[in-house]
């Protein structure tokens, strides 16, 4: 066998060296940032286990005067007390906001902040367009104690105790896979410019589910109302964007106050497409779910058996309503039976 050249042994033992080295850096970087969090989109699998920020939250809620928002605020704060004291849950006390100008039927039941609505035809018949404008004035007006807020609605159920997740000047968001700032970026840099940053500075996220400092969203707050109004404005934007517009406004307005959201695909589930519960926080009703008597998705076209909020605009929905058939997802089975917990235990259910 031929000599091996000192050199080279030199040069090998060097190479292993800065091989070894990078390898410790970068394990002790990624445990130094997962225990500070210096990265919010470095997270821990399951924050039950992690811990959060340690600090209660207040429970905030939009929500105007008609029998559709009615009905769902209900359940959503039956629930909300049912888990507030449990163990791992942070919630501190709990608003719903009611934009329409003057007190309902619920004010007795439900802990309620009455705020203006938006000009008369300034939403251009997009309701949602209250929501910032409302949380504008509740945050100048209400006394509130806690040091975060959660953004909540009231097609939310909590089907476990949700702690405190975000951590210290990041908040949480949920990210909806139809927020997608790239790819509508003429659109975006109306509001966004080059000059504040790539579009991967927007979170793929709407307002809602959302905890946050009080003191970031008072920032945030009236840029988000004005990005609404002005996206509305627009019927570019108004066309590109439809339904999540005030989602899309929310996402840039934290954008340009620098505001990053840790991402957290626990904080709710969807069903009828999230089909299991686990360790998930907050059931999110949007979707009708549709089914044969076999127990397979229809969805597109009405099941035989169905569960659809907007089924029931102008009166709540029955007590008691039919479980879905054997095969439905344990989401959706989960769904109706809190569904029917609540409307069970609220009194005169039907006559708000």
């Amino acid at each position: 066998m031929k000599r091996v050249s000192p050199l080279f042994l030199v040069l090998l033992v060097l190479g292993f060296f800065f091989v070894t080295y990078n390898l410790l850096t970068m394990i002790i970087h990624y445990k130094t940032s997962s225990e500070e969090w210096e990265d919010p989109f470095l997270l821990p699998g399951n924050l039950n286990e992690f811990g959060g920020s340690k600090a209660k939250y207040h429970v905030a809620l939009t929500a105007n005067d008609a029998p559709y928002s009615q009905w769902q605020c209900r359940i959503m704060y039956y629930w909300y007390k049912k888990v507030k004291d449990m163990p791992r849950s942070e919630m501190g006390e709990f608003t719903r906001i009611l934009h329409s100008g003057k007190s309902d039927s619920l004010m007795e039941e439900i802990p309620t902040f009455v705020v203006d609505p938006l000009p008369d035809g300034l939403d251009r018949g997009y309701v949602v367009l209250n929501r910032p404008w409302a949380f504008v004035q509740w945050l100048e007006k209400a006394t509130i104690v806690e040091e975060y807020i959660l953004m909540a609605e009231p097609d939310h159920i909590f089907v476990n105790p949700l702690p405190n997740l975000a951590r210290g000047q990041y908040p949480a968001g949920f990210p909806f896979f139809y927020i997608k700032p790239s790819e509508h970026e003429t659109v975006i840099r109306k509001y966004y410019p080059e000059e504040k940053g790539p579009l991967v500075n927007i979170d793929p996220i709407g307002n809602s589910p959302v905890i946050i400092r009080k003191t970031e969203l008072e920032k945030i707050s009236p840029t988000w109302m004005n990005i609404s109004l002005m996206m509305k404005d627009d019927p570019a934007t108004d066309q590109a964007f439809g339904w999540v517009l005030e989602m899309y406004a929310y996402a840039v307005a934290s954008a340009l106050h620098g505001v990053r959201h840790i991402l957290r695909e626990d904080f709710m589930l969807q069903p009828p497409w999230d089909e299991k519960v686990g360790k998930k926080f907050i059931i999110h009703y949007t979707y009708g779910c549709d089914y044969n008597l076999k127990g397979e998705l229809t969805y597109g076209k009405i099941g035989e058996w169905r569960f659809d909020k907007r089924s029931h605009f102008s009166e709540p929905p029955p007590r008691n309503l039919s479980l879905p058939p054997p095969g439905a997802p344990e989401s959706v089975v989960r769904l109706v039976q809190m569904v029917n917990e609540a409307t069970a235990n609220i009194p005169n259910w039907y006559t708000l």
